[in-house]
């Protein structure tokens, strides 16, 4: 597994994403609690969780 982890993390893609009604909402409610995004969200807001693994929150068009 870290062998897995340390390849997706390498090339910068997610391991995990949940996908949500409205992306702009969720980060504005995470932020609020603490998270720290890497990137402001478009359709897309990814983060690190606090294991260091690549999340990322996913709106539907």
């Amino acid at each position: 597994m870290k062998i897995y982890q340390k390849e997706l993390k390498g090339t910068g893609t997610p391991s995990t994403s949940f996908t949500v009604d409205n992306v702009n909402k969720e980060y504005k409610r995470l932020s609020e609690l603490g998270v720290k995004f890497r990137i402001k969200p478009k359709e897309m807001a990814p983060f690190l969780n606090t294991c260091g693994n690549r999340i990322q929150l996913v709106q539907m068009l």
